[in-house]
């Protein structure tokens, strides 16, 4: 009897061409078996590929890639870096590799602040109990390879623990300088019972960039997180967010993401503690007259408690071409009784050459909840932009006001006031630009 042969694989012979280029970190005893295990699941698994339920929208080819397209970096020359007027403590990372002498001394910060380049060759740290865990945990019932292959490889990072209220942000930002960089940076951020932070981030730093950041929010705890992605336009990420949620915490994130060939922001949250909340926010701005850009949300929330509520909000402005993504689920467990579970994906599309691609889902097994999602796309409001028009505004400038207007249910999750007002500023100066 003939014996067929063997179907190609393409997550296998995509993991085998990626792995051949990939230097194992140095690492003490704990990181090694974090190390060891999350390759073990890797190869069990292989790398993401088109036929996977949750990459139909996205293709994963540049990001499974041995070498990354270069990517130019961006001259933001024209303005001065975002969040800098805020008072926070930096950490800079060029390319990947951590800059000391431009960075602020970590003490400032009141919380306790490592290198995971140091901190991993230790044999005993407190991020051994983090470190690939709650990626591990966010791998069912959807696999994240990408996020497997972060910890398996990532060189470096920041490792954050927080006893009490931080005395100022948290700032990573990420200067993209070398055209062929590829950076795997894995943060692990732990806040005691009570203690507060807010971390934001800002840069597109890398050609391509794979970023895992674990965060464990305790009992009475809150985490504020503040992204932007950077205005770089070949750029390409994957970034991934695995959190989970003690009792009476609190956890906010918002991303702004202008300019990028491809982004994909996964967002994983486990809401373990009554009356915890979990907030998830974001707005893009895509315009495929500069290049490709094509962006991807994709958000899984767990209620595995009492009372609790949870927020997704997403808000994508495309034109010429540009393509946005929105995949979201809320699980409600058994018992998760009170569960306010709140979902919305919309987009502006401003000509008819660009797409929103949506998919929310809801999957409750308790009966006393209040859940509910919405996902909508479409154009500008004629009647609005006729009602501006007619009070004297240009047209162009009435259509960025309505833009603003759009993004702005998003832009309010920003739990910080002078954080959200320096978005808010730079979106309506990068739109005036574009006008101009």
């Amino acid at each position: 009897m003939a014996v067929s042969a063997l179907k190609p694989n393409p997550a296998m012979d995509a993991l085998s061409a990626r792995l051949s280029g990939q230097v194992m970190p140095k690492s003490g005893a704990w990181a090694k078996s974090a190390r060891a295990d999350a390759l073990a699941r890797l190869s069990a698994t292989g790398l993401p590929a088109r036929r996977d339920e949750y990459w139909l929208f996205t293709r994963p080819d540049t990001l499974n890639q041995p070498i990354p397209k270069p990517a130019a970096p961006f001259d933001h020359s024209d303005e001065d870096p975002i969040f800098s007027k805020v008072d926070r403590v930096r950490l800079i990372f060029t390319d990947g590799v951590f800059d000391q002498a431009a960075s602020d001394d970590p003490a400032l910060a009141g919380v306790e602040i490592s290198r995971l380049a140091d901190g991993g060759q230790v044999d005993v740290h407190w991020a051994a109990d983090l470190y690939g865990v709650l990626e591990t945990r966010g791998q069912k019932p959807v696999a994240r390879p990408l996020a497997t292959l972060n910890t398996t490889f990532a060189s470096d990072g920041v490792l954050i623990r927080v006893t009490g209220k931080a005395a100022k942000p948290v700032c990573i930002t990420y200067r993209h300088a070398d055209p062929n960089s590829d950076v795997l940076l894995h943060h692990v951020i732990r806040l005691e019972p009570g203690a507060d932070l807010t971390l934001v981030e800002n840069g597109a730093a890398a050609a391509r960039l794979n970023t895992v950041m674990e965060v464990e929010v305790a009992d009475g705890a809150a985490f504020h997180h503040v992204r932007a992605q950077g205005r770089n336009h070949e750029r390409r990420a994957a970034t991934h967010i695995f959190a989970r949620l003690g009792r009476e915490s609190i956890f906010k994130s918002f991303t702004l993401t202008v300019n990028g060939a491809l982004t994909r922001n996964e967002c994983v949250i486990e809401v373990n503690g009554d009356d915890a909340v979990a907030h998830i926010a974001g707005a893009a701005l895509g315009d495929g007259a500069a290049g490709e850009f094509h962006h991807d949300d994709t958000v899984f929330i767990t209620h595995d408690a009492l009372n609790c509520e949870s927020r997704q909000v997403f808000k994508k402005v495309l034109r010429n071409g540009a393509t946005g993504v929105f995949q979201g689920k809320i699980l409600v467990r058994p018992g998760a009784q009170k569960t306010d579970g709140y979902q919305k994906s919309q987009a502006l599309l401003l000509d008819g050459d660009s797409q929103f691609l949506a998919k929310p889902e809801l999957e409750i097994y308790a009966d006393d909840v209040a859940c509910s999602h919405g996902s909508t796309s479409g154009a500008i409001d004629e009647t609005a932009l006729f009602y501006l028009r007619s009070r004297g505004v240009p047209e162009e400038q009435a259509q960025d006001l309505m833009v603003i207007a759009f993004l702005a249910e998003a832009l309010d999750e920003i739990e910080d006031e002078a954080i959200g007002a320096d978005i808010h500023s730079r979106l309506e100066s990068w739109l005036q630009r574009r006008r101009d």
